[in-house]
């Protein structure tokens, strides 16, 4: 049976993916508040490694692998079963475990409104980075019919 009224926030890949782009110190200050309600953690994974970065050749429409890039990750687990995840790059295994951290937290209590808030607060700042970002881009782009 489907659930009918639309979840809180956002979606599982949305939110993973603004928490392994949040700002390390927000992200880390977030997962110590959730700690305590978690209980006993398991420690599934905690470490380093390397993983390829595929990309497709639009011309000849085949993927390849451009090269491999180094992430932290980690994966934990409850007593009740319920997993959460965290990958981000480079070598930081405590900004990974606060991302599982959070992961777990919904995974096992659900959304809660500061979770919901703190997500929202990261993804207005990411859009904002990105928005910047872009414009620098567009700040150097050539219009070739000038030449």
């Amino acid at each position: 049976m489907f659930n009918e009224t639309p979840a809180a926030g956002p979606g599982h890949g949305e939110m993973l993916d603004i928490l392994a782009r949040a700002r390390p110190n927000r992200l880390k200050q977030h997962a110590e508040t959730l700690l305590t309600a978690l209980g006993e953690i398991n420690v599934i994974a905690n470490r380093t490694g390397l993983v390829m970065v595929p990309m497709r050749d639009t011309v000849k429409n085949v993927d390849f692998h451009l090269g491999e890039v180094l992430v932290s990750e980690a994966h934990i687990a409850d007593a009740a079963g319920h997993v959460g995840y965290g990958m981000v790059t480079g070598r930081d295994l405590e900004r990974a475990m606060a991302m599982a951290v959070i992961d777990l937290s919904v995974a096992a209590r659900g959304q809660d409104d500061i979770t919901a808030n703190f997500l929202e607060q990261e993804r207005a700042h990411l859009a904002a980075v990105d928005e910047e970002r872009m414009r620098q881009v567009e700040a150097t782009r050539v219009e070739m019919e000038t030449f």
